[in-house]
């Protein structure tokens, strides 16, 4: 399989800095490792903080599989993410 760099932009219902607490916790980070996900950057930005960046890595369709999952929604929501605001590109080296 390839590795695919998937890009996710949404908006928060809580702050930038609440948010980050729950997406760099230890449970974030062993969900992201259980599920295959590698996080490459997270961010703000300049003009909205309300509005988030993620760049994930992990292998072709892992990411949009693991995003779509109602499991997953519910627990994304419960850290500041409006779902329903996300933008999710994927992208290929090859």
């Amino acid at each position: 399989m390839s590795i695919e760099t998937t890009v996710f932009t949404f908006k928060l219902s809580n702050t930038f800095e609440e948010w980050v607490n729950m997406f760099d916790s230890p449970e974030i980070e062993e969900f992201h490792k259980t599920v295959g996900l590698k996080p490459l950057y997270r961010g703000k930005n300049l003009t909205d903080p309300k509005e988030v960046i993620v760049i994930h890595q992990a292998e072709e369709g892992v990411a949009k599989h693991v995003f779509t999952d109602p499991e997953t929604i519910k627990n994304i929501e419960a850290g500041g993410h409006i779902y329903n605001t996300t933008k999710m590109t994927s992208w290929l080296a090859q």
